[in-house]
């Protein structure tokens, strides 16, 4: 088996086949994210808030898991166009057993520190045991997600997009099954409450897992995890990381921004807070099929990077900005055009929902101009250039939109939190154009 389609392909036929399963899975993932919280709001506003509070942790395992992915990505598919195979299998292998050893810690970390994060948030103890109680049982996963991942990476690496398809959908579709039946307790199975929610989101997790290993070990593929390949290797390691680490910051800055929107947000009102947490769930249907697109583009553009193919490195670039930007302009027309209807899915306080409306008409003024941000992480990424990547997303969840949030709730309240969120955009928007034409027009 090879890839030589990669770059023998035509383009835009390419990163369709290559990123439809991606989007297809991503858009069920939403759909799994918006149901989820769904039913955890039908339990309380209370449960909602300890979701809103814990989901940035929750959100920062899932970013080591995926972001470290990234750097097993992009050195297989690397290798790959280069003609290393030997070093391909190094890369899977070192970076399937290090997936492990960083779920294990986060798992042990971020249960112990849960009680003295939420702490941080809110007096309220009914919604710091609700949190507490949740995230005891999300976390108990982490090991699994991190080889979820990394398997997830090792196929998508090598152009197995529908295998990945697969076996997200069946862990999305169990999530959504297992949600109401936990939660509620259907037929035999207990009420277990918020901790059923998270239950089924591990189960869901244990599915994908095994889904690819049988795939790994039924059908071959042209990378293997090898014990031939687990003695120490330094300079593969340090490469995992080059692009891994920036990887994982890119994803993770999102939590560090939710939570110290959270902190401005609460001076006025808990309301904004959950609105906040709203939004993010909301805007999974917008920017995870817009990733999807991004994850195909990846293998894509390393393996052509390691053929020496620069010029279709660059159409490879333009397509998927071109695919990208639709989607956005999809997510800003719905936003503007029911924003009352999106917020009710969640919250039946009329002032919360009023409010709701407001944020995501200001906020989805951004939306198109991000594309541009989303495509250059990707594209970097793909390109193993971790650095250039983490500095775009610095302007655009640290060094931009927290001063600009500060500054604009002190004048114009909580609404000028909303408004930080395009001004970001738009201005990390241009950091992205620059820096991207340096790189991906370079050599």
């Amino acid at each position: 088996m090879n890839n030589t389609f990669m770059k023998e392909k035509p383009v835009f036929p390419l990163i369709m086949s290559m990123a439809l399963p991606m989007v297809i899975s991503m858009l069920v993932n939403s759909l799994y994210n918006i149901v989820d919280s769904f039913f955890v709001a039908q339990i309380s506003e209370d449960a909602m808030t300890a979701l809103s509070l814990v989901f940035p942790i929750q959100n920062l395992v899932n970013a080591i898991a995926i972001g470290f992915g990234v750097g097993i990505s992009s050195q297989i598919a690397f290798h790959l166009g280069a003609g290393n195979k030997h070093n391909a299998d190094i890369a899977a292998t070192h970076g399937t057993v290090l997936s492990a050893v960083h779920g294990l810690i986060m798992m042990v970390v971020c249960t112990l520190i849960m009680p003295s994060f939420l702490g941080l948030f809110t007096p309220d103890k009914k919604v710091i045991d609700l949190g507490v109680r949740y995230s005891g049982i999300v976390f108990a996963f982490s090991v699994v997600i991190g080889l979820d991942l990394a398997f997830e990476k090792i196929f998508q690496a090598v152009g197995r997009m529908k295998v990945t398809m697969f076996s997200l959908m069946c862990g999305c579709i169990t999530n959504i099954i297992l949600d109401p039946v936990l939660i509620f307790g259907l037929g035999p199975f207990p009420a277990l409450g918020i901790e059923g929610a998270a239950l089924a989101t591990g189960l869901g997790q244990v599915l994908n897992l095994i889904i690819y290993l049988v795939i790994y070990f039924a059908r071959p593929i042209p990378v293997r995890i090898r014990k031939t390949c687990l003695k120490p290797d330094g300079s593969m390691d340090k490469k995992l990381y080059a692009v891994g680490v920036p990887a994982i910051l890119n994803i993770a800055l999102p939590s560090l921004l939710i939570s110290v929107l959270n902190s401005l947000l609460a001076v006025y009102s808990q309301s904004y807070v959950v609105i906040l947490g709203i939004y993010y769930k909301l805007q999974t249907f917008l920017y995870l099929p817009a990733s999807g697109i991004v994850q195909g583009m990846r293998p894509v553009i390393g393996y052509n990077y390691g053929a020496g193919e620069h010029k279709r490195v660059k159409k490879i670039y333009m397509v998927t900005l071109a695919m990208s930007s639709v989607i956005m302009i999809i997510g800003t027309v719905i936003c503007l055009a029911v924003p009352r209807q999106l917020m009710g899915l969640f919250t039946s306080n009329a002032e919360t929902v009023l409010a709701g409306k407001t944020a995501l008409r200001i906020i989805s003024a951004g939306f198109l101009v991000s594309a541009v941000s989303v495509t250059a992480c990707g594209a970097l990424e793909g390109l193993g250039k971790g650095t250039p990547s983490l500095i775009i997303s610095l302007c655009r969840y640290v060094l931009i939109i927290i001063p600009a949030a500060f500054v604009l709730s002190k004048v114009f309240g909580a609404v000028g939190v909303w408004h930080a969120f395009w001004i970001a955009e738009a201005a990390t928007a241009v950091v992205a154009g620059l820096i991207s034409r340096k790189v991906v027009w370079g050599r």
